[in-house]
């Protein structure tokens, strides 16, 4: 089986069944080496947005700074793909990024009067379609009279850089009573919906070996 053809295959998916969370479709015919290309992508080469660099302006916490930002670079985040590039591929070309490629996020807990915890419900985006997936998560206890005040910003990445940007949680191939037939299994942890991310694979699969006939070609001239 040709790419093309694997490609045309999947344009009319089995999905056996599917939820904001999960997603589960039925592969037939599908060559091992494929279907398997395309749980890691949909695992870890699909961009989602994360928490790349912070600014810590105060922390009192009994968490260090370092421990916090790591908090915040794990809190998954909703992402929309259709309106923003990967700093690499965006057009500023900048250091510093830009609107198109970049959002700042920011977090003021005030001075604490009692032990409370902060939630991701108190990071505050520039963008609103750019936020965290939940707004329970816990980031920092903060005991009576301390307090955190931090900026920072989020762009996209892809899990191969770091488990952050992964935009699953599970990406599963497992096989069925028949010879031909696959069920991959995806579970997104909310930046995506399971379908985008299956969508977004497939798309990525079809580029890498795009690139990848591309390089033999050159190596044979």
């Amino acid at each position: 089986m040709h790419f093309d053809d694997f490609q045309q295959d999947l344009s009319s998916l089995d999905v056996i069944s599917k939820d904001s969370e999960k997603i589960a479709i039925k592969l037939k015919g599908v060559p091992l080496q494929y279907a398997n290309a395309l749980r890691r992508v949909c695992l870890n080469g699909v961009p989602v947005f994360a928490i790349d660099t912070v600014d810590i302006i105060e922390n009192t916490s009994v968490l260090p700074d370092e421990g916090l930002a790591h908090r915040l670079g794990l809190i998954p985040l909703k992402t929309d793909l259709s309106r923003f590039n990967e700093p690499s591929k965006c057009d500023c070309q900048s250091e510093s990024g830009c609107s198109n490629c970049k959002i700042l996020l920011v977090l003021d807990s005030g001075e604490s009067d009692q032990t409370r915890a902060v939630l991701s419900s108190e990071l505050s985006s520039e963008d609103d379609t750019v936020k965290p997936v939940s707004d329970k998560i816990p980031i920092v206890q903060l005991a009576p009279g301390q307090k955190i005040k931090i900026e920072c910003y989020a762009r996209l990445g892809r899990g191969t850089e770091h488990a952050k940007w992964n935009s699953s949680n599970i990406a599963t191939l497992t096989d069925t009573n028949k010879d031909d037939e696959k069920i991959l299994t995806v579970e997104s942890t909310g930046a995506l919906n399971p379908e985008q991310i299956v969508l977004e694979g497939v798309q990525e699969v079809g580029r890498r070996v795009v690139e990848f006939k591309d390089m033999i070609n050159n190596i044979e001239e």
